[in-house]
């Protein structure tokens, strides 16, 4: 199942994690200088609105703005009150008890009003993930006290889940084991809660993508949407908060990526107010020229994605494999340590990320773990730091590898070469036969796309040979990449030896990255060929050990410091094991834009902040064009603000502790 911010890697090519775009006629607010309507683009169509069901982002992308949770995220990344206006949690960190905001209605999708927001509404959602087997059960199936029995048919009493509403206004959940991170979960999509009547009324039809299939207690109402077409949303009147929505229409308009260059002229027409540029089209250099002074590149966001390889390949429909003697062979060598890392060290991601962002800032969104480098910390050292002291225990290839975020860490031809020589000579006594085909599934819609994959292919087979190894594109339209690699439910489906992944964080810790490849639930295990039924491919790579190492990491509930270091050690076997591959990041990429800096919500966690560019509350859009310098500058000023924001909300989270 694909989890929220597994995003295919065409829509990733197409949008920075600040795009928006806003008409040029749009309506303005009288003598403020500021526009109010908007219209942007997206780049797929919702697989369903049922937002607890679903923990897709072209699903919470939209549904975060019609659906509001307990807490959200300020401009500095922050929880702050959303319909919880306020929180205790018990000294022993296992309950926390919310209180909901007065007077908070859901209302149509004709803005009728439909009935209060209540804390029963809470318990609905929970309840509702566990009937529909929500793909976002993961992010607390194991917290919540009772939950993991009750999914798996030990309990068939859900009043054993420890979920409970206390009256209309409050609402209670009591964990199985203390969670410091426990409420950067609810911004969440299955944290959002579901009025109990409307959806019983609706039955299947719940989350229909249509207007009518939610309710809305959110800054909009979705007005109209039409398949590959557009969605229309219109700012909710009675809103609670309405006098922090600044944008009272948004129009998106559905893009497939085939004309890239067709955002910046949208935007030099006076159609959008931001616009992604893309250096390596044809017509930058007067786009370069045109707007010399305000092309701004965004800055890393915590979304990592990576290259993940097929362990146990099952499915041939798209393969340039000819025989079984092939399959077997491709299957022995991605078995094997070695050649795994000989991919790693040839795989250029610098040019593979030139042909999104050019050559001026291919270094700018470079990723090289899976967890962000400064995503924690323990003490002085960054989670960067931990692992590279933990890392070099595995061999001297690790010795002088940076892991630091925006530099090309891993590529090193002559590294390739040598883990592929050591690779050939355990393959060749298992009869293995070169060259090595790797079959990879493109979508050839997307330009860029197809320039990416052929970047990788380039660079792995310069630095290896293709007497050692080719790289197959299997190119295929736009449906099928998806139902072939990004959709896919089971490793017998996964139609791949190479595919793309992404994965944003749910949570405020480093599991929420690296427990995607536990092999018993881990949400993105299948991706690499897991399942229950691979206990000997579990055993060839070692995701048995894998496995040790972070249930060795999660029972550390006490030391975080202690905590993290142990989750550096899970993060050093996962570089060492070559299975998934990392790159980039999204952001670090070059736009124009009318969008006011830094007054959208931040944070890397979360749907209503945590890196959404589709979330539009708070956000404010300008009459002019940016100026780089001055966004620049905002940026200084807005880093240091946050990092003193920060540091007062961490010290005041003692005040939420019953004493």
């Amino acid at each position: 199942m694909q989890k929220r911010k597994m995003a295919a890697i065409a829509s990733v090519t197409l949008l920075s994690t600040s795009f928006l775009a806003a008409c040029g006629n749009a309506s303005s607010n009288s003598g403020s200088g500021k526009e109010t309507t908007y219209s942007y683009v997206y780049t797929e169509d919702p697989t369903s609105l049922d937002y607890i069901a679903f923990n897709r982002a072209q699903v919470s992308n939209i549904v975060t703005n019609m659906v509001d949770g307990l807490l959200e995220n300020d401009k500095y990344g922050n929880l702050i009150p959303s319909l919880a206006e306020d929180w205790k949690v018990s000294k022993d960190g296992l309950t926390y008890t919310y209180t909901l905001r007065e007077g908070v209605k859901w209302y149509t999708a004709e803005g009728e009003e439909y009935a209060d927001v209540t804390a029963e509404d809470f318990v609905t959602s929970i309840k509702h993930a566990v009937d529909t087997k929500s793909e976002g059960l993961y992010i607390i199936q194991g917290s919540i006290a009772g939950l993991d029995d009750y999914v798996n048919g030990k309990s068939k009493d859900f009043s054993t889940v420890g979920v409970k509403a206390l009256d209309e206004r409050t609402v209670q959940y009591t964990l199985n084991e203390p969670e410091p991170f426990w409420n950067s979960k609810l911004t969440m999509s299955i944290m959002l809660p579901v009025n109990a009547d409307f959806l019983e009324s609706k039955g299947k039809d719940f989350g229909k993508s249509e207007p009518s299939g939610i309710l809305y207690n959110g800054a909009y109402r979705i007005s109209a949407m039409t398949s590959k077409s557009s969605i229309e949303y219109v700012k909710n009147e009675n809103y609670w908060d309405a006098d922090n929505v600044k944008i009272d229409n948004v129009k998106l308009t559905f893009y497939d990526g085939q004309d890239p260059e067709s955002l910046i002229k949208g935007f030099t027409d006076g159609n959008y107010t931001n616009a992604r540029v893309y250096p390596n089209s044809s017509s930058y250099a007067s786009v370069k020229k045109q707007y010399a002074d305000n092309i701004v590149y965004s800055l890393q966001d915590a979304t990592t994605y990576y290259t993940a390889l097929n362990l146990n390949r099952t499915n041939y429909g798209h393969t340039a494999k000819t025989t079984d003697a092939q399959k077997t062979s491709t299957k022995k060598a991605l078995l094997n340590k070695d050649f795994r890392q000989a991919l790693t060290f040839a795989f250029d991601r610098e040019n593979y990320v030139s042909q999104n962002v050019g050559k001026d800032s291919t270094d700018k969104p470079l990723r090289n773990l899976m967890v962000p480098p400064s995503f924690v910390s323990a003490g002085e050292k960054s989670f960067g730091d931990l692992v590279t002291e933990k890392v070099v225990s595995y061999g001297d290839e690790w010795a002088d590898v940076d892991f630091s975020d925006a530099q090309n860490g891993l590529y090193n031809v002559e590294k390739a070469k040598a883990e592929l020589e050591k690779a050939k000579a355990s393959l060749a006594a298992e009869g293995v036969e070169f060259p090595i085909h790797l079959d990879m599934a493109v979508d050839q819609s997307s330009e860029i796309g197809v320039q990416q994959a052929s970047s990788l292919k380039q660079s792995i087979e310069a630095a290896l040979g293709t007497d050692n190894v080719v790289i197959d594109l299997q190119m295929v339209d736009a449906d099928t990449f998806q139902n072939i690699s990004f959709y896919t439910e089971t490793p017998e489906q996964n139609d791949y030896d190479i595919s793309y992944g992404g994965w944003g964080p749910d949570y405020q810790d480093p599991s929420t990255y690296l427990d995607i490849f536990e092999t018993n639930s881990g949400a993105n295990a299948t991706k690499i060929g897991i399942d229950a039924k691979s206990a000997d491919i579990i055993t060839a790579v070692g995701l048995d050990k894998y496995n040790e190492l972070l249930k060795a990491a999660s029972d550390e509930k006490l030391d975080v410091v202690k905590r993290y270091e142990k989750y550096a050690e899970a993060q050093a076997w996962l570089t060492d094991s070559a299975i998934v591959i990392p790159f980039m990041s999204l952001g670090g990429t070059p736009s124009v834009s009318k969008v006011l800096p830094y007054t959208a919500a931040a944070g890397d966690i979360g749907i209503k902040g945590g890196g959404n560019p589709y979330y539009f509350k708070y956000m404010e859009v300008g009459a002019e064009t940016n100026k780089a310098e001055d966004v620049y500058a905002k940026r200084e000023k807005w880093l240091k603000e946050k990092a003193k924001s920060n540091a007062e909300a961490q010290e005041k989270l003692a005040d939420h502790v019953e004493k």
